[in-house]
């Protein structure tokens, strides 16, 4: 299975494409989609589309993995997230991609173990997990590792249960 994992930003979106073959994940891109700050909202929106439309096309990923986003103190900060959000979204339906949405606890509870896991915790499992020399950067390339991570480990485990249910 190959999952695209984003961690939605209006500035900075992490993407990465991970995929289980042989029982091991593997990493075919770890990166992030910056927008530059100079141009209007619309166009940086554009851009974000364009680019993980891109990645879809480029690496054929079977599912999308997304940041659940949620309320934030900051409201222009959650509404820039969700602006990015609902544009991966939307780049992931016109696909005909199946998106999952994970909470951060849930993540967190899937790479490193413990839902109130720290961010660095996290990023040295995803380092880990998928045999890197060190931690992805920038920390959404990280971010968007562990959400394409969290779903290959869910799936993983609800295909198992469902077998064992069919038996």
């Amino acid at each position: 299975m190959r999952v695209l994992g984003v961690d939605p930003g209006y500035a900075t979106t992490g993407v990465a494409v991970v995929e289980r073959s042989g029982g091991k994940l593997h990493h075919l891109v770890i990166g992030a989609i910056k927008t530059p700050s100079d141009q209007p909202q619309a166009a940086r929106l554009a851009m974000l589309w364009r680019d993980i439309s891109a990645l879809i096309a480029e690496h054929e990923p079977e599912v999308v993995a997304i940041e659940r986003v949620f309320f934030n103190s900051n409201v222009k900060t959650a509404m820039a997230v969700g602006q990015a959000s609902g544009v991966a979204l939307a780049a992931a339906a016109q696909a005909g991609l199946a998106v999952h949405e994970y909470t951060p606890p849930e993540v967190k509870q899937s790479v490193a173990g413990v839902g109130g896991a720290s961010k660095q915790q996290v990023q040295v499992m995803v380092a880990a997990i998928l045999g890197l020399a060190e931690v992805p950067k920038p920390p959404d390339a990280a971010d968007a590792c562990a959400l394409a991570i969290c779903h290959l480990n869910r799936s993983g485990l609800a295909t198992a249960l469902a077998r064992q249910v069919a038996r």
